[in-house]
This record gives structure tokens, C-alpha cells and sequence, in this order.
């Protein structure tokens, strides 16, 4: 895993997304930065991040966004739900997500990213 590039998903209106990508600035580590809500995720690499993150399906979502309750999502709905909502709109999606190889985390708050470098 170590040499392995990291991604994170970013939006840079949101402090928690600057707050890692500064840690990732630090790091010295090799990252690439993907503006999620610029170039939307599709379906198929939604799964893959909700498989590679170790916390529930609902967690990938954020909850306070208005698209949430407009869309009828809850804490029951199924992860294909969610997947769909999210490649629909982008804004969905919890930010930061950090990825390396088949790892991923939600990066809040951002000092969350520091242990999973170093793990």
C-alpha cells in the first residue's frame, strides 16, 4: 500500500475537505484531488468507495443536505438507494473521502486522516 497514490474526493467549499488536503499536503505523500461535485462519480465507482470504507452504507451520505430528505433517504435505505441518489447528486456524497489501493476513509474530522496514513 505505501508508494501507492492517494486520492482524495474534495470539495473545496467545505473546511473539513481543506482541512485533509492539507494534511495531505504535508504528508510528502504522492495525492491526486478530485472535485467530486465537478466531475461526478458514477454508480459503479460509488460501490467501490462504499465497499472499500469500513463504517455502514449511511455513512457515505450526508444526511443535512436537502437533495437527502427530498429524495425520501433514511437510514433504511438500501446502499443501491444511496449509490443512486449520490451519482444523481454529487453534493450527496460526505466529504472528504481518501483513498489509497482498496483502503478509503471519510475524513472527518480531517485529524482522522493523520492515523489512517499511518495504518
Amino acid at each position: 500500500m505505501a508508494g501507492e497514490p492517494i486520492t482524495i474526493y474534495h470539495n473545496p467549499r467545505c473546511s473539513n475537505s481543506r482541512g485533509a488536503l492539507a494534511i495531505l499536503e504535508e504528508s510528502g505523500q504522492r495525492f491526486r484531488v478530485v472535485e467530486y461535485v465537478k466531475t461526478p462519480l458514477d454508480a459503479n465507482m460509488l460501490r467501490a468507495l462504499m465497499d472499500m470504507l469500513e463504517s455502514p452504507p449511511h455513512e457515505m451520505v450526508r444526511a443535512k443536505e436537502p437533495g437527502y430528505r427530498e429524495r425520501g433517504l433514511s437510514k433504511d435505505s438500501s446502499p443501491e438507494e444511496l449509490v443512486s441518489a449520490m451519482a444523481a447528486e454529487p453534493q450527496l456524497m460526505q466529504r472528504p473521502i481518501v483513498v489509497q489501493g482498496d483502503r478509503a476513509v471519510i475524513a472527518r474530522p480531517p485529524e482522522m486522516l493523520r492515523a489512517w496514513l499511518r495504518g
